[in-house]
C-alpha cells in the first residue's frame, strides 16, 4: 500500500520498507506473529517485522480496506495499490519526502494513460 506501486510500475528504482494492508485471516495471523500497536499515523493498527522493514496493517488511512483490495493492480500475482490511491495518500499527506514520488506519478499518469 505504501510506494510499493512505484518500482511494480517502474517509476522508482526500489523502496525502503514494505506495507502490507491485511484483512480477516491474514491479518488475524500477522496479528498472532507480532504485537499490534497503533500506528504512527493513526486510523490502524499495524505489526511490525523484521525491524519494522515490513509493516502488516488492518486497514490504510481511511479507506475501505475492502475496497482498496478489489481495486488493486496485480503484478506477478501481487496487489498494489493502484498510482492514483498512493497519488492521493502522499498529497494528503504533504510530506517533503514525498514530493518528487508526487512529480513521478503525475509523469507516468500523462504518459501511461
Amino acid at each position: 500500500m505504501g510506494s510499493e506501486p512505484l518500482p511494480a510500475h517502474g517509476i522508482r528504482p526500489d523502496i525502503g520498507d514494505l506495507d502490507v494492508v491485511a484483512r480477516g485471516a491474514a491479518w488475524k495471523r500477522a496479528a498472532g506473529l507480532g504485537d499490534p500497536v497503533p500506528a504512527p499515523l493513526g486510523y490502524v493498527d499495524h505489526v511490525l517485522f523484521f525491524s519494522g522493514d515490513i509493516e502488516v496493517l488492518n486497514g490504510w488511512f481511511e479507506y475501505d480496506v475492502d475496497e482498496l483490495i478489489e481495486e488493486a493492480d496485480v503484478f506477478c500475482g501481487l496487489n498494489f495499490s493502484p498510482l492514483i490511491r498512493v497519488l492521493e495518500w502522499k498529497t494528503q499527506l504533504a510530506r517533503k519526502k514525498d514530493r518528487a514520488d508526487i512529480e513521478a506519478i503525475h509523469r507516468y499518469l500523462r504518459t501511461h494513460p
